[in-house]
């Protein structure tokens, strides 16, 4: 008289199983997939090159003598600055500070040498490294710097005695290209 659904109850309670299978499987590989993502994203924070240094805006002055708050660093990684740049690659004399922000704005970054005595071998060595790149990069003097060698871009300032070549190019590679301006 009546039928029997024993099969259809396990079947039932089959699908019901396979369902939460595959809905905890998915969850579990999204759950991965998040803490692998994040994890590289904080290593690469975490290993950027050169110290930071606070953003100081990016306001224009008309000439480089022109009263500004003063830099948070030296040489400076942002703040006021002229409203033109100075043409990318070798530089036999220094650049104003002011002028070096506007090119660290537009994604440069600044390859800066100090040598108490002449450095011609430094020099050398730094103009075959700067010369890679036909845009965003500058070597120039600076006399001031407290050591030997100073790499600079956009909230960032890397300053070591002895020369590195994978140091600069590590810090060239990380920054360069990196557009700055804001809004």
């Amino acid at each position: 008289m009546g039928r029997e659904r024993t099969g259809t109850s396990a079947t039932v309670s089959s699908r019901g199983a396979s369902r939460w299978k595959m809905w905890t499987t998915g969850l579990s590989i999204a759950v991965l997939a998040a803490a692998i993502v994040g994890h590289f994203a904080y290593r690469a924070v975490a290993d950027l090159p050169g110290a930071r240094f606070e953003d100081q805006g990016n306001a224009h002055i008309q000439l480089a003598g022109e009263p500004h708050v003063a830099y948070n660093s030296d040489p400076p990684t942002s703040g006021p600055h002229l409203p033109y740049i100075a043409p990318w690659g070798i530089h036999t004399a220094p650049i104003a500070r002011e002028l070096q922000v506007h090119n660290l704005e537009d994604g440069g970054v600044m390859v800066q040498y100090h040598c108490a005595s002449p450095c011609p071998d430094l020099v050398a060595k730094l103009t075959e490294i700067v010369q890679r790149y036909d845009t965003q990069v500058i070597l120039a003097p600076f006399p001031a710097m407290r050591t030997r060698i100073a790499l600079t871009a956009w909230m960032r300032l890397d300053a070591f005695d002895e020369l590195d070549e994978a140091r600069i190019v590590r810090f060239i590679r990380a920054y360069r290209g990196i557009d700055h301006h804001k809004g």
